[in-house]
């Protein structure tokens, strides 16, 4: 297995280009099995899961040609929805979360599918109840095979439906949506996810023919077509990406500069970071950080302890809570991390006090981390990544530490990262990839 080597201490320096959003990737991915036209995605990353997906979907009888750096072609014409059936499909799909979207464009377009029970991050318990109350409430039937582990939908007649999401799930809104658009009748979506990744799926669908409204809100409106049609699409940059990076150079004491950011889709992120202490300065969508020595952490008004809080959107994405409680490991001051959507993704700061951080994690959603204001640097460890967002963070830690540090499970990382290593070291990081 890979592992990355990697010699902290240094500044780097110099422009980065934030990849296409990975988890918009997933989804409008998935959203191609909806037309038998032709569809072009743009800016599409060149990552794990993604290629995971888009080998299922070839095997799946999907046409798809690449027609550039990012670009692909996909033909949905040939869907052979009996490959389902196949144990081929069975150990693809089982190894990746997102093959859980095919099942909306599936059952929208053909009336079945099944799936078995999907793969991902080991962060803890994510359960798809969302998912199969909003396609019953669409008229679907649908058992689970303990013995196979399978689900088995029938959605011979989908109509349109009123539905209250029980959690403003990301995943189950963009499956219910796909299911809904060429569903019979209108279909009202309270509590949905507003998430960019979200709103771009519906702007996508829309130019496919949809009758989506009220997209950018957490109430969505569909009146279901007949038909969707072809369309051509470009991806968001990665906000999580830009997130890291941003980390990355303050904790390096680096001068960085991240090119073609999408600031307007960034939400809260940058205002998180405001409150750490990082400077930085947006140049038109551009967003650069300068060096910096040192950084603080804000208190509130009253002086208590700073707490950082995942929220469904437009609050924070939990997505980035790693990189933001590794950064505040050399901050000045305090800051509590609460996640509350998962109950194991905190678990890696094991590694971080190895390390030589000073972190309490008082139970599986908070830990309290005491910055060190850079009086005592990180130490190199060998080490292993949970998760694509805990090994990232790790990768930032050991840019930072004095001396060398090992980090294995890359496969992790290069989930969600594309050409991390090549990238970092191109701004002058010392980073190897061992096979």
């Amino acid at each position: 297995m890979a592992f990355f080597r990697v010699k902290g201490g240094h500044s780097l320096k110099g422009e980065i280009i934030p990849q296409g959003a990975k988890n918009e990737a997933l989804q409008v991915i998935c959203a191609t099995l909806l037309t038998e036209e032709e569809v072009t995605i743009n800016n599409i990353p060149d990552i794990r899961d993604v290629n995971k997906l888009l080998e299922l979907m070839s095997e799946l009888g999907v046409t798809i040609r690449k027609k550039g750096s990012g670009s692909f072609l996909f033909k949905a014409d040939k869907v052979d929805i009996n490959y389902l059936e196949t144990k081929g499909f069975k150990n693809k799909a089982a190894a990746l979360r997102g093959s859980i979207m095919i099942l909306g464009p599936l059952l929208a377009r053909f009336g079945k599918a099944n799936v078995p029970k999907p793969g991902g991050d080991k962060i803890g318990r994510r359960r798809l109840d969302t998912h199969f109350i909003g396609f019953e409430k669409l008229g679907a039937r649908f058992r689970y095979d303990d013995d196979d582990k399978y689900y088995h939908i029938d959605a011979s007649g989908l109509h349109g439906a009123y539905m209250l999401l029980d959690e403003a799930s990301v995943t189950g809104t963009a499956n219910i949506l796909m299911a809904a658009v060429l569903a019979n009748g209108k279909t009202t979506i309270y509590n949905a996810a507003c998430e960019p990744y979200i709103q771009q799926l519906c702007k996508m669908l829309n130019k496919m023919g949809a009758k989506i409204s009220g997209v950018g809100s957490n109430l969505l409106q569909i009146e279901g077509v007949k038909k969707l049609k072809g369309t051509d699409h470009t991806l968001l940059p990665d906000m999580i990406e830009v997130g890291s990076f941003i980390g990355l150079a303050a904790m390096t004491k680096s001068e960085i500069t991240i090119k073609n950011a999408g600031i307007e889709h960034l939400g809260i992120i940058p205002d998180i970071f405001a409150r750490l202490g990082i400077n930085m300065d947006f140049v038109g969508d551009d967003i650069f950080i300068p060096q910096q020595d040192n950084y603080e952490i804000e208190t509130f008004i009253d002086g208590s302890i700073m707490s950082i809080a995942d929220a469904p959107w437009p609050g924070l994405t939990p997505d980035l809570l790693s990189v933001f409680l590794v950064v505040a490991t050399q901050a000045k001051g305090n800051v509590l991390i609460h996640q509350k959507m998962f109950e194991s993704r905190l678990f890696f700061v094991d590694k971080l006090i190895d390390m030589g951080a000073q972190i309490i994690l008082c139970d599986p959603h908070r830990a309290t981390v005491m910055g060190l204001d850079r009086k005592v640097p990180l130490r190199g460890i060998k080490m292993s990544s949970p998760d694509i967002r805990a090994g990232v963070a790790l990768l930032i830690a050991a840019l930072s530490a004095k001396g060398t540090s090992e980090i294995h499970n890359i496969d992790q990382i290069d989930r969600g990262y594309q050409q991390i290593d090549i990238r970092l070291r191109n701004l002058g990081a010392d980073i190897q990839r061992i096979d």
